[in-house]
């Protein structure tokens, strides 16, 4: 077995890696940009070592320099995680040039399975069931369209080379084909260089379900059963499961069997996913899977597999990659109970999933459920990489048991500084066609606008926030007695949305509490109010309740409260008449920055005459562009960034001149 080795990665799959080798006495050497000088990754390694400025394309993407980090540090292999550099062959071919182990499978098996036209044709000669469709090389546009009305309308037109959706146009009827095809290989050679496409039939119905399995250098090949991702925004994978749910024995046997295929006709070794797209416009059936896309490395959603199986699925990666045989044979693998796996990240949902980075001032975890996560609070979400905030992963005894318990740790997750995605995920779990197992890739999209139907603020909660603001109960439940009245503070309580309320809070003897609003009604009454190690305890209505609470001061000086409170997390700021810096965002005057970013491109110039719905700059983060447009017509008479600038979510980018 190593003693050393470097993870060639960062965040939460660094962090899940470096736990499983402390626990098996291997020494980890971490890899770091600049932007990641002080991450949780960085802490937890024995050595680490700084490889670049932010981009990606100057640090975690330098191969040369990561080789050269394991060399220094004496590591003998590299862990490559998940993303980044873990599935290019041409890294695992220098990795072993330079006398180093690569902890994933050969390049010959990754490059086997990095085209899909070229692995579906293996996948059709190895017996794995593909979806009908034309693979071939022939791209004239004319036996492309004829292919399509063979095969039946709708079909899907994907770039060969493609990714995340990109180059992807379905198809519904053969008089749009033409001008999708056009636009698919447009796409296709601008994001990934390569035009070429593949046709397939589309699937009205269908579910996302993939079976890992895990090679030896020994010619053994396992399959550690399903997982079911089906649930998805934008292709990308939400909640996943394992095992999925109504799964007869039978489609499982032969699901199973073909991924074994898969992994056996190319040589498989370590750990793989292979995964199918499922007919789900009815019960599952033997002829209803088709092979879609074998992933070489190891799956954000491993963490469901490991629980339905009891096995550490990193150190049998170890073990494989170390020439050890699988430490476990098919028969010793067995479904135990149900897992569900939630990707909580910084992203404004109702804002269409944009990336919400900013520092995390708070984070805690609920007990009852397994956290991965490669931040901490005081850490950063920057706009260079994924703003995953954890993994929230439960496992009981039956699915509905499983989903209970997911939602309960969601509702018991607190997090203060960043919009997350947290209130989304448990609305998902509530779905009523997600809790009964009813569930396929459009689901999401379905049900959007009930999903992200956060609701508004109650008094209840206003007037909690203004407590906690104002600190007027802290640690001293009496000490606002007055000998001629009661106390009174004035609080400006402001949300997201920029809509403000003043209230009143008036406090007697014994912790009584009202909280008036400003025209003198007294919407919220509580008693024996108390403040102490961030609870906020009170009496309502005769009953006794609790929030929790996290206060801090930005660095404009305003101060925040993030209150938990049955379930929901919910935040107010309470603004600092002062602070004048933005005064001008969100006027008719301004154009503001969509979210935090780097400004890819500016448009204008001062003087420059636009009209509404003009392009005025483009800002990326996370991989994600956002065009800024005019909202009016008008004369540009300030542009506040230029090209390449870091910039804050409501930042003023653009001012206009005024109307007279």
């Amino acid at each position: 077995m190593f003693s050393n080795i470097l993870i060639a990665n960062r965040g939460e799959i660094a962090c899940r890696v470096m736990d499983t080798a402390c626990r098996m006495g291997i020494k980890t050497v971490a890899v770091y940009s600049e932007a990641d000088t002080h991450a949780r990754h960085v802490k937890l390694a024995d050595e680490a070592v700084l490889i670049g400025s932010p981009p990606v394309s100057e640090s975690y993407l330098r191969g040369d320099a990561i080789i050269q980090a394991a060399l220094d540090t004496s590591a003998e292999a590299i862990h490559p995680g998940y993303g980044f550099l873990s599935e290019n062959p041409d890294f695992v071919d220098s990795i072993e040039a330079a006398g180093l182990i690569f902890i994933g499978p050969s390049s010959k098996a990754i490059r086997s399975m990095g085209l899909k036209d070229a692995a579906k044709k293996l996948m059709e000669q190895a017996g794995v069931p593909v979806v009908p469709g034309y693979h071939g090389e022939d791209q004239d546009p004319a036996l492309l369209k004829a292919q399509a009305d063979t095969i039946g309308y709708p079909v899907l037109i994907k770039a060969r080379a493609g990714g995340g959706g990109k180059g992807m146009r379905l198809v519904e009827q053969s008089q749009d084909f033409s001008a999708a095809l056009e636009s698919a290989a447009r796409e296709g050679q601008n994001a990934f260089g390569d035009p070429a496409v593949l046709i397939e039939k589309y699937i009205t119905s269908p579910r996302h379900i993939e079976v890992l399995v895990f090679g030896d250098s020994h010619g053994n090949v396992v399959h550690l059963f399903e997982r079911d991702c089906s649930l998805q925004r934008r292709h990308q994978k939400v909640i996943e499961e394992a095992p999925a749910p109504d799964m007869p024995d039978d489609v499982r046997d032969a699901m199973t069997s073909a991924a074994v295929k898969a992994a056996k006709a190319i040589g498989y070794e370590n750990a793989g996913t292979v995964e199918f797209i499922v007919d789900g416009s009815g019960p599952l059936r033997t002829d209803g899977f088709w092979f879609m896309e074998m992933n070489t490395r190891l799956q954000v959603e491993h963490p469901v597999t490991e629980a339905i199986t009891g096995l550490d699925l990193v150190e049998m990666q170890l073990q494989v990659a170390a020439g050890e045989p699988l430490p476990v044979s098919q028969m010793d693998i067995q479904i135990q109970g149900h897992a569900l796996e939630a990707r909580l990240y910084a992203e404004d949902v109702p804002a269409g999933f944009l990336p919400a980075v900013g520092r995390i001032e708070h984070l805690e975890f609920s007990k009852s459920a397994r956290n991965d996560t490669g931040v901490e609070a005081g850490a950063e979400i920057s706009s260079f990489y994924d703003p995953m905030i954890a993994k929230i992963i439960t496992h009981s005894p039956s699915r509905s048991e499983a989903l209970k318990k997911l939602e309960q740790s969601l509702c018991e997750t607190h997090i203060a500084g960043l919009t997350t995605n947290r209130d989304f995920l448990s609305a998902l779990c509530r779905h009523q066609e997600f809790a009964k197992g009813e569930v396929d890739t459009g689901l999401i999209a379905r049900d959007l606008d009930r999903l992200t139907d956060s609701g508004s603020t109650n008094d209840i909660d206003q007037a909690l926030a203004a407590i906690t603001l104002s600190g007027i109960c802290e640690d001293k439940p009496h000490s606002n007695w007055r000998l001629w009245g009661d106390a009174e503070r004035r609080v400006t309580l402001q949300r997201k949305n920029g809509t403000q309320e003043t209230l009143r809070l008036r406090v007697g003897g014994h912790g009584q509490v009202a909280c008036l609003g400003a025209d003198g009604s007294v919407p919220t009454e509580l008693f024996h109010v108390s403040i102490h190690n961030g609870i906020v305890e009170f009496e309502l209505n005769g009953v006794k309740d609790q929030a929790k609470f996290y206060v801090w001061k930005d660095k404009h000086g305003t101060r925040h409260t993030s209150l938990l409170y049955k379930g929901r997390n919910v935040s107010f700021e309470s603004p600092n008449p002062l602070n004048r810096a933005n005064s001008d965002v969100g006027n008719s005057g301004s154009v503001t920055a969509p979210m935090s970013g780097t400004v890819l491109a500016v448009h204008v110039t001062v003087g420059a005459k636009v009209a509404m719905g003009d392009r005025l700059a483009v800002v990326e983060a996370m991989k994600m562009e956002m065009a800024v447009t005019s909202p009016r017509d008008g004369i540009v008479s300030e542009v506040r960034v230029k090209t390449g600038q870091a910039v804050e979510g409501g930042v003023t980018l653009v001012l206009f001149e005024d109307d007279d």
